[in-house]
C-alpha cells in the first residue's frame, strides 16, 4: 500500500458579522477544501497557503495560531490501495474574490450550516465543526 501526505486549508471569511466559508468543487463533483501534496521541503503551512492560492487564487490568508488537524482516509487509484494523511490548517481570507484553477468546477462561500451540508466526506464535515468551534470560542 502507498502512503500520501498532503496539506490544507479551511478558508473563511467574515461579512457583516457572519462567518462564510470557501468550499471548491472537484472534478467529480465532491465539495471540499483546498489541499494538495507537498513538494520538494516544502513545511506542511507553506503547501497549504500554495494549494490554497493555486486552487482559489485567495494569497492573502491569516493562519489562525494553535489550529492544526489531520484527516486520514483510504482510496484507489490504478487498482492500488493508498493511505492518505491531510494536514489542515484554519486562514481568514483577507477579500473574497476567487479565481479557480483547472481542479476545480465551482466554488461558494457558505455559512457553516450550508457548508456542512454540502461537504461530500465525513471527515471534511468533522473538520468544519472544529473550525466552527474554534473560532466561536
Amino acid at each position: 500500500m502507498k502512503n500520501e501526505e498532503s496539506a490544507g486549508l479551511i478558508v473563511f471569511r467574515k461579512s457583516r458579522g457572519e462567518l462564510a466559508y470557501l468550499l471548491l468543487k472537484d472534478g467529480l463533483g465532491y465539495w471540499g477544501f483546498p489541499k494538495g501534496h507537498l513538494q520538494s521541503k516544502e513545511t506542511l503551512t507553506k503547501a497549504a497557503l500554495r494549494e490554497t492560492k493555486e486552487e482559489s487564487g485567495i494569497e492573502e490568508i491569516e493562519l489562525q495560531p494553535g489550529f492544526q488537524r489531520w484527516t486520514h482516509y483510504f482510496f484507489q487509484k490504478n487498482g492500488e490501495k493508498i493511505s492518505k494523511r491531510v494536514c489542515f490548517f484554519l486562514g481568514k481570507a483577507k477579500n473574497q474574490k476567487v479565481i479557480l484553477s483547472s481542479e476545480h468546477q465551482d466554488y461558494q462561500w457558505l455559512p457553516y450550516p450550508q457548508a456542512r451540508e454540502r461537504l461530500g466526506s465525513k471527515n471534511a464535515r468533522l473538520l468544519l465543526k472544529e473550525a466552527q468551534s474554534y473560532l466561536l470560542n
